[in-house]
């Protein structure tokens, strides 16, 4: 399997609240730091790029926040506005929204043109080369299957001419697993996982995009073994209870019960986790990142899952 970090294309895609932005930030800034340049390009544009990475807003236009990491904001209009300079030879002054209106009209009748101007934008910095690697912060998993599609539905919309053209290198770049990648985050949960592996199975059968890995975030450690268990079994007995509380001067349960809590939950999500891998592809990568206990997501939390990311991809 090719490495993220050896393609040129990775969409970072998960269920909503399982850390995509995160992971994609923390895959950008350690490709950063390991001299790439990369661009990190926020779809929904939501602001939690620019706040995870400690920035400023982010806009159509890059920016350079670090050495080698620019980040960027997807803009429809602004992407329209591009593709007609680049593409058309037209010369855009102002507003274009006459265009925009009638571009509205078309995407809404045909499937795949507005996410074209998307995956037609990050497309167009590969084949450019302006970065050594793209990390997209894309669209959760009700949505990124459209934007992966779009060029191959445009291909069997439009048989000739300028735009059949535009998406057939589209769909080269986009179909060379050498190239581009899809990362799905994940958490080991039941709802995180069913839809992981209900995205998986989209994603081989309804785009061209290769799968490259499966991140699981917040993996929570094995803080005690069975051995352990034992002993909290112990020290609940009434003469055990009420002796620690004699010796710590205070009632000694709600210590106990979080930690057999605990216990359970890390077994309940090693379930999850087996049920996962062993549907999944053996040949797909499965990357695990630790559960922070912490509140603040800024720079420093970015660095501390880039590392985590980094040692799982064997570096």
């Amino acid at each position: 399997m090719v490495g993220l970090l050896d393609r040129r294309l990775v969409f970072v895609t998960g269920k909503g609240g399982v850390g995509k932005t995160t992971v994609a930030a923390a895959l950008a800034l350690f490709a950063s730091e390991h001299g790439r340049r990369t661009l990190l390009c926020e779809v929904d544009a939501k602001g939690d790029v620019a706040s995870f990475l400690e920035s400023g807003p982010t806009a159509f236009t890059a920016r350079e926040v670090l050495p080698h990491l620019s980040v960027m904001s997807m803009d429809t209009e602004a992407s329209l506005r591009e593709y007609l300079r680049l593409n058309l030879r037209i010369p855009i002054v102002g507003r274009i929204g006459p265009l925009a209106k009638a571009f509205d009209f078309v995407a809404t009748a045909a499937p795949g043109v507005r996410e074209i101007l998307t995956v037609g934008k990050l497309c167009y910095e590969v084949r450019e080369k302006h970065y050594d690697l793209v990390v997209v912060d894309a669209p959760a998993t009700g949505h990124i299957i459209g934007q992966l599609a779009a060029p191959q539905a445009i291909n069997e919309l439009v048989k000739v001419g300028l735009i059949r053209s535009q998406t057939d290198w589209m769909l080269e770049i986009l179909s060379d697993p050498a190239q581009t990648a899809v990362a799905i985050v994940t958490t080991p949960e039941e709802m995180p996982v069913n839809e992981t592996l209900e995205l998986v199975g989209r994603v081989r059968e309804e785009t061209t995009v290769e799968l490259g890995s499966v991140v699981v975030n917040r993996v929570l450690p094995e803080l005690f073994g069975r051995t352990e268990e034992e002993v909290f079994d112990a020290l609940c007995r009434d003469d055990a209870a009420r002796e620690l509380t004699r010796l710590a001067g205070d009632d000694p349960t709600p210590v106990l019960t979080a930690a057999r809590l605990a216990v359970t939950l890390r077994r309940t999500n090693a379930g999850h986790l087996e049920r996962l891998r062993s549907a999944l592809d053996p040949a797909v990568p499965m990357l695990y990142l630790p559960f922070l206990f912490a509140r603040y997501h800024g720079l420093r939390t970015i660095r501390q899952v880039a590392l985590a990311l980094g040692e799982e991809m064997g570096f």
